[in-house]
């Protein structure tokens, strides 16, 4: 099972699709190392994140906690504040580190806010580099604002020895917002063809997947069904900073228990879980992030193998593209078929606004309500 921590709401970015550092958390009511230290050992991937967990004073705690009970500890960062987690990588070398960054210079600084970003995400990144760090690199959210930059930032990112990550502009109840779908969505689409043939150009095994990946991220920007059927809850589980736990990071209805108020057991077996399992094997969102599609794309038979037509997939357009031959993405994908919504807006930058921010606290209890929708679309 994966696990995602959202340690904190607060966040030093400001990002077109994204409005919770609009609506930052109380650090008092804040997930304790005491509520983390409930976790079971045995995790496989376990991303710490937010907002911006490097706010978090306690970070370096969090990570003595956490780090034991996964096979794969990460930092999902901003990147803004890269000296935070020195400490971390000196002593935890193996730790997995993501920096948001969204484009070079302009479009990165446009699109999340940032001034400067892109340098300060690429000397910190080579300073983790340097310290020892053996897992580092780079996670872009595919958009109109940044797609045609996309292959560039891959390349920049293999050059300097950094992995690099994509998902797709998306919606979920803790952004504060549910206006992310993409202006066009079809010209979105066939800029992400190009993302795959130069993953699978690489000798990098994990690349090719990442190529699978991305195919089921054309899908999702077209408006179409996941290419394998989710598996939130019974793979991959998700925490928010008042220690709720949720079987998806899309969905605001599948709250199962509350880690601070319960033991991992008693939520795990409780009937609501099973509950808001079956409701998962329902569902009918097209979500297809890191975080639920990693786990999906997984052999039933073990975690570490691929599923058969992911294999299947992956060897076939390796092959054609080590042979010159071009991926047919007609054949996979239905251009035909898109979902057009003709009241989509240009997402608003706030590279220069001053916003007042709302402190969110779990007094209020409705910290999520206002928002909840279904991303169908």
């Amino acid at each position: 099972m994966d696990l995602t921590i959202i340690s904190t709401y607060r966040c030093n970015s400001k990002c077109s699709m994204c409005n919770i550092w609009k609506y930052p958390t109380d650090p008092r009511e804040e997930i304790t190392l005491q509520t983390l230290s409930k976790l079971p050992n045995g995790f496989d991937n376990l991303n710490i994140t937010g907002g911006e967990p490097t706010l978090r004073k306690d970070l370096v705690d969090i990570c003595d906690v956490l780090y034991p009970k996964a096979r794969i500890l990460e930092i999902s960062s901003n990147g803004l504040h890269a000296e935070r987690l020195l400490p971390i990588i000196k002593k935890y070398p193996n730790c997995k580190v993501r920096f948001s960054l969204e484009g070079f210079d302009v479009t990165n600084n446009i699109i999340r806010g940032e001034e400067d970003g892109f340098n300060i995400k690429v000397a910190g990144l080579k300073m983790l580099q340097e310290a020892g760090g053996n897992d580092l690199g780079f996670g872009a959210v595919i958009q109109d604002d940044n797609v045609k930059e996309l292959v560039d930032l891959y390349k920049f990112a293999i050059n300097n020895n950094f992995e690099f990550a994509t998902s797709a502009l998306h919606n979920a109840f803790q952004f504060h917002k549910g206006d992310n779908y993409p202006y066009n969505r079809i010209e979105v689409a066939r800029n992400v063809e190009r993302i795959i043939i130069e993953m699978l150009k690489t000798y990098n095994i994990k690349n090719w997947f990442r190529a699978y990946l991305n195919l089921g991220l054309i899908e999702k920007i077209l408006g179409h069904d996941r290419l394998i059927k989710c598996t939130a809850g019974e793979d991959f589980i998700f925490i928010d900073p008042w220690s709720d736990v949720y079987l998806c990071n899309v969905r605001n209805d599948l709250l199962a228990g509350n880690l601070l108020k319960q033991s991992w057991q008693e939520i795990k077996e409780s009937e609501i879980y099973k509950k808001k399992v079956n409701d998962v094997h329902a569902c009918k969102q097209n979500c297809w992030m890191v975080t639920t599609a990693r786990t999906a794309m997984r052999s039933n038979l073990h975690p570490s193998l691929p599923k058969i037509q992911v294999l299947k997939w992956v060897v076939k357009n390796k092959i054609k593209v080590m042979t010159g031959k071009d991926i047919y993405f007609d054949g996979y994908i239905n251009y035909q078929k898109i979902h057009i919504d003709s009241s989509v807006k240009k997402r608003e930058s706030y590279l220069h606004s001053n916003v007042v921010k709302r402190t969110i606290t779990k007094a209020a209890d409705q910290h999520y309500s206002q928002f909840k929708f279904y991303d169908n679309k």
